[in-house]
């Protein structure tokens, strides 16, 4: 059985917890009312924007989204009903999906990032100091590498 935290410990869990959570809550909100898109959606056309000729085969972009394929399935689903993105066979493996951002789906990136940031900014980013950047920079590399 793992030891129990302690107090320090018990203060810094639950301090990151609910303040990534309310962070979180907050930028969704934000999106979604000034723009119509999820946070979900957000980041996949970013990271599709972002991608050689805007592309990704299914399962790279599940990945570089943490998402499961079920996941990722659902949410390329609803982005392909809505034309922010299409989904293809690819090229050079019949059998694999690629994820293809649309010219809709880039010109709803264009449109809400500028939106996103000045939340981005507000909640987050004019906070903080750029030493505070730098040490929620390094923290938090070495706990994505789970």
């Amino acid at each position: 059985m793992a030891d129990p935290l302690s107090d320090e410990q018990q203060i810094a869990w639950r301090t990151f917890i609910e303040s990534s959570w309310a962070l979180h809550t907050h930028l969704e909100d934000e999106l979604r009312a000034q723009t119509g898109l999820s946070m979900n959606d957000y980041h996949v056309l970013v990271v599709l924007s972002e991608a050689p000729e805007h592309r990704l085969r299914m399962g790279e972009l599940a990945g570089r989204l943490v998402f499961s394929p079920s996941r990722i399935t659902y949410q390329i689903s609803s982005m392909v009903k809505r034309g922010l993105v299409r989904k293809q066979p690819c090229p050079d493996d019949g059998r694999g999906q690629e994820a293809v951002l649309t010219d809709e789906g880039m010109a709803a990136l264009e449109s809400a990032a500028p939106l996103h940031l000045i939340t981005v900014r507000d909640s987050f980013i004019d906070r903080l100091d750029p030493d505070e950047l730098a040490v929620i920079t390094r923290v938090f590399n070495k706990v994505r590498k789970v």
